[in-house]
């Protein structure tokens, strides 16, 4: 393969999938990473250079680096024309250090391995309860409504400690965030659920319970801003990147019918299927970084204020990192994988996610062994703003009664 990472023309490269292969990256993404892993994208003139990154190495070296900020206002977005905004305060994916190592040291010890795994059992429970309710309904139902969404959404309740009252209109509203419609309708939905949770936050410190948001109100040194930030980001981050792979992940099951059977028939395969899942789907597909100094990379220059767009999906992907990487192979060992990210940004939450699908994904192919799509699979609504989290907006699905 000729390496052209010197191949100084612009490109445009559409992140649109093709429909046939709803779980595979762009084709113009796996293009460029066979052709040129680091490429110069079009912009307009007077803008800083900005980089498409698709090569595995390459990501895992910038996501590594200091050299490469994760603040927002760094980021030069080709297509709004401009810089972003700063991140909203509490926003961890948007600092860099040493705000962000301050409020990565508060987080990091409530979400230990050992943590997570004490919760294992109420996250069975949960999902025990959730499938009952899908059962008494009956089918057909649309799995995202009645237990992808759900499961991760009443998790977080129990870790912030939002009380059993509220806890249905807290879920509608979880529901409604990613399906707002407009981005202002979207916004003001996650404005409405932040404001609960600052509330709930300033409540907590004056009557603390057993629960996160409260070792956070009376054990840290957090304002009251950030306070209620770190319980809007823990809330983004704990249920749409879980509900969109608990989701995706049963329809990309539900095509590969033979690991399908493989994961009904050995539920202790769940803990490497579920890392399989995680690399084949990338659900969290792109990310961005600004270039704060002179920087070599991939043979290229990059100089500072440049901006790197980076294709966690493609890097997944990469034939140099994974053998049959566009197969779905649930035996594979996936390690190594980008999906929760790489360096000091790895996402805190990850071990709870892990969980919440080790225990989902075979309960629910054990509870319903007939279960299937209710549609063509042609006819679902994905979710293909590039700026949300990859997955399906419902995901209708049929079973026979027993």
């Amino acid at each position: 393969m000729t390496n052209t990472y010197y191949r100084d023309e612009p490109v445009t490269p559409s992140l649109d999938r093709a429909p046939a292969c709803p779980f595979d990256p762009a084709p113009s993404l796996t293009a460029l990473r066979a052709e040129q892993p680091i490429a110069r994208l079009a912009a307009p003139e007077g803008a800083p250079g900005v980089w498409m990154i698709t090569g595995y190495d390459l990501v895992r070296q910038i996501l590594a680096d200091p050299r490469f900020s994760s603040r927002y206002e760094t980021h030069y977005h080709p297509l709004a024309g401009g810089h972003l905004p700063p991140a909203p305060v509490g926003d961890l994916t948007g600092m860099d250090a040493p705000q962000h190592t301050r409020f990565r040291k508060l987080l990091a010890g409530k979400f230990t391995v050992r943590r997570m795994n004490l919760l294992t059992e109420r996250v069975t429970e949960i999902t025990r309860e959730r499938l009952d309710a899908m059962e008494r309904q009956g089918p057909p139902a649309d799995l995202v409504e009645v237990f992808t969404q759900p499961v991760p959404a009443l998790m977080i309740c129990e870790l912030l400690g939002v009380p059993y009252e509220d806890r249905d209109q807290f879920q509608s509203s979880t529901r409604a965030l990613p399906d707002a419609g407009t981005a202002e309708a979207q916004y003001a939905a996650f404005v409405e659920l932040g404001t609960y949770l600052r509330e709930l936050a300033l409540a907590k410190r004056a009557k603390p319970t057993d629960d996160l948001l409260s070792d956070l109100a009376t054990g840290g040194d957090l304002t009251d801003e950030e306070l209620g930030g770190v319980a809007a980001f823990m809330l983004g981050a704990g249920i749409d990147t879980t509900a969109n792979m608990l989701a995706l992940g049963t329809f990309a099951l539900l095509r590969n019918p033979a690991q399908l059977t493989a994961l009904r028939g050995d539920p202790d395969l769940a803990v490497g299927a579920v890392e399989e899942l995680l690399r084949y789907l990338s659900v969290a597909a792109t990310g961005m970084r600004g270039v704060l100094e002179d920087v070599e990379l991939g043979g290229r220059q990059l100089k500072a204020g440049d901006t790197v767009v980076i294709a966690i999906n493609a890097a997944n992907r990469d034939p140099a990192r994974f053998s049959d990487p566009d197969v779905l192979d649930l035996r594979r060992s996936a390690a190594g994988h980008l999906a929760f990210g790489h360096g000091v940004h790895q996402c805190l939450g990850q071990q709870l996610a892990r969980i919440e699908m080790r225990v989902a994904f075979p309960a629910l192919l054990i509870r319903f062994p007939t279960l299937r799509l209710a549609v063509p699979a042609e006819d679902l609504s994905l979710r293909t703003d590039p700026s949300q989290v990859y997955g399906v907006h419902s995901l209708p699905v049929t079973w026979d009664r027993g």
